[in-house]
């Protein structure tokens, strides 16, 4: 008789943990680097799942030398989460290393991942400088990156009495990058190769 075993599923189509391969696959399958891993035990698969794909491999030394030489630990990372588009989103910024959040922004009605993104960046670009610190930021989005260089939030989303305070955000962000100068380094999250990342909300 085959041993039960749990699949934890940090990254497809709905992440979380399987009692089945069978069911496990069905979250994974055609998911473009879907992240995944069996488990002897529901309180392993817990345990890694509460981590994130990112935290377990790093504890348990299985990211690869090369990914571990990559990533710039001395660092933050920022992320958003929006449920729908749109729909209520927030974002926040944590330590690279440890996970450590150092901000969390929301939930806010009617934004967008897009902009929770660009908001994420700036806001951290912001809280760096006024640390005086010399850390690098990391972010997943190029859509997001390429806002904060054009210093411009190229939403499509209409402003609306609902979303207004979204947009307030958004004008205050984009006024931040137009008066200030900044000497933080903007990473990109290699997410393939990494898994996601430290600053992700756990929900797609």
């Amino acid at each position: 008789m085959a041993k039960k075993k749990f699949y934890v599923v940090w990254d497809g189509w709905e992440p979380g943990i399987y009692k089945s391969w069978d069911d496990c696959k069905k979250m994974i399958k055609n998911y473009k680097s879907a992240k995944y891993k069996s488990f002897k035990t529901l309180e392993e698969a817990k345990s890694a799942l509460e981590k994130g794909f990112f935290e377990y491999h790093k504890t348990k030394n299985q990211l690869s030398q090369k990914a571990l030489a990559d990533i710039n630990f001395k660092s933050i990372s920022v992320d958003a989460a929006s449920s729908g588009n749109p729909g209520k989103m927030e974002y926040r910024g944590v330590i690279t290393k440890t996970k450590e959040e150092l901000f969390k922004i929301g939930p806010f009605e009617q934004g967008t991942n897009n902009i929770g993104e660009f908001l994420a960046l700036v806001h951290g670009l912001a809280f760096l400088k006024s640390k005086n610190s010399q850390l690098a930021i990391y972010s997943d989005s190029k859509i997001a990156m390429s806002w904060v260089r054009q210093k411009k939030c190229k939403t499509k989303l209409k402003e609306t009495a609902v979303n207004a305070k979204v947009f307030e955000l958004i004008a205050r962000a984009e006024n931040w990058l137009k008066t200030n100068s900044y000497n933080t380094v903007i990473l990109k999250w290699n997410t393939k190769e990494w898994g996601e990342i430290p600053a992700d909300f756990g929900r797609k």
